[in-house]
């Protein structure tokens, strides 16, 4: 993730500044990874029941990708979302 970023993410999203780790854990560790907007991505990790890290990200290619923005929701029904990789239990 850029400096840029991250910058933008603390500036539109204060209440994740000080989640910089847990925003690159969700990337590399999500518990979902749904579809999002047109080719965008949203990884998911869940930090609290039912309040999840959202990170909307592109990739580019298999080794290549941008963070497009992050938040926290709770609105998130994964049983209406589109799945596209799930974690193992």
């Amino acid at each position: 993730m850029t400096e840029e970023r991250w910058f933008h993410i603390v500036e539109n999203h204060n209440d994740l500044s000080g989640y910089y780790d847990d925003i690159i854990d969700t990337l590399e560790f999500p518990d979902f990874v749904i579809k999002g907007y047109k080719d965008a991505k949203i990884a998911l990790r869940e930090i609290r029941i039912n309040k999840y890290i959202a990170v909307v990200y592109k990739e580019i290619s298999e080794d290549d990708g941008f963070v497009i923005t992050a938040y926290f929701t709770s609105k998130i029904k994964i049983e209406n979302e589109k799945i596209l990789w799930k974690a193992q239990q």
